[in-house]
């Protein structure tokens, strides 16, 4: 890293200010700015770069996004974008190279970021977003972690498994030791019981994790959709229930689904996703006949308790919807056909489920993974990371 030449006077100005005043000016910095500042002089390097002040940083941020309505989001065009858009000659595939920036009750795009590094595979996915930190993996099992904020990302190791087969991956925070995990799944054969494996990005390593629920889990793979992470665990949904992971105490556990038998008709499993911080689970019901639906969003108030399941919105969608997704903030993103062969290919539309007002053609072009975003300095102190 080049440094800028200091003259005397400057010198013996930062020498004069206490270490706490210099701390408490820059942890109110945007990322951007802290980032600059790492070139004033090695002693202010030194303290931007420390873990203490990262998490600072980071805290702030958080809360200074909470006060604001500061919250963003990022998306990326699924590898599926390409096979839906490839029958349609007129409209080019999309880059899975690219990922873009956006507001998170609009989708008014603020800025496209290019990705740093090239996978092995055109079958990429969004592993996950926590704090700023990117996880993106491919088919082929490759993972990289990454912070487009401070232009570094790293690849994760190999496996500490024998065989990779029906993955499913996740990405979380762990509070209790300010820590990122990376959990994955693997199942050699259906009848086989699953195999995990976490990476923690302290230690840059991986190891097996035993599973304490019965032998007969089958974690869904739903490419589009990232496990939720939601009062510290990562959830899958199965054909019975919903498995969580609490990252913390690396225990997995059972929670039931919400009784949704009471409608007299099947409705049809959608997704899980975290809605302002609760677990969400999202059911669709297709009238016969009709190229309408609605959707039911229930979200599990009281985390853990069953009987807290709690039905808060219906939103009713006249039109043929082929992809949907709930964003943290309350959003439905549905992504539906106007004419029933699919030649004009697939419009957008972004709901709100209390106001149910809609916004027609949003700035997003392809189904993607949707994931909340934000600045930070995470992976500025990491070992083993590639800047560019």
């Amino acid at each position: 890293m080049s440094q800028m030449r200091e003259s005397p006077i400057l010198r013996r100005r930062m020498n004069h200010l206490p270490c706490d005043i210099v701390l408490n000016i820059l942890g109110k910095l945007p990322v951007k700015s802290v980032i600059r500042l790492r070139r004033v002089c090695k002693f202010w390097d030194s303290l931007i770069t420390t873990p203490s002040f990262i998490s600072t940083h980071l805290n702030r941020n958080n809360n200074n996004n909470k006060d604001n309505g500061n919250d963003y989001i990022i998306h990326m065009a699924s590898w599926k974008a390409r096979r839906l858009v490839s029958s349609h000659l007129s409209k080019s595939p999309p880059k899975t190279s690219i990922c873009t920036v956006a507001f998170d009750r609009t989708f008014d795009k603020i800025s496209d970021i290019e990705i740093p590094f090239d996978f092995t595979s055109d079958c990429t996915q969004m592993v996950g977003s926590c704090n700023g930190l990117l996880c993106l993996a491919d088919s082929n099992n490759v993972i990289y972690l990454w912070n487009p904020s401070v232009r570094k990302f790293k690849k994760l190791p190999h496996t500490c498994l024998e065989n990779l087969n029906r993955v499913t991956l996740g990405f979380a925070y762990c509070s209790e030791n300010n820590d990122y995990k990376v959990v994955r799944t693997s199942r050699s054969t259906f009848l086989s019981p699953s195999e995990i494996e976490m990476y923690t990005l302290s230690s840059d390593s991986w190891r097996r994790v035993e599973i304490s629920v019965t032998t007969d889990v089958w974690f869904s793979k739903d490419l589009l959709s990232p496990s939720p992470l939601v009062s510290g665990a990562l959830h899958w949904i199965t054909e019975t229930s919903i498995v969580a992971f609490d990252v913390n105490s690396e225990k997995f556990r059972r929670l039931a689904l919400p009784d949704v038998s009471i409608y007299g008709q099947q409705l049809q499993r959608t997704c899980i996703a975290s809605l302002r911080g609760k677990l969400a689970f999202i059911a669709k019901l297709a009238f016969i006949g009709q190229s309408s639906f609605q959707y039911f969003i229930w979200v599990m108030t009281d985390y853990g308790v069953v009987e807290s399941w709690n039905k808060l919105f219906v939103v009713p969608f006249e039109r043929l919807a082929c992809w949907v997704r709930l964003t943290d903030y309350g959003s439905l993103m549905v992504g539906y056909r106007n004419d029933p062969f699919g030649r004009q290919g697939l419009k957008y539309a972004l709901i709100d489920t209390e106001t149910l007002q809609e916004k027609k053609d949003p700035d997003i072009r392809h189904p993607s993974f949707i994931a909340s975003f934000m600045e930070s300095l995470v992976l500025l102190d990491g070992t083993n990371v590639e800047s560019y």
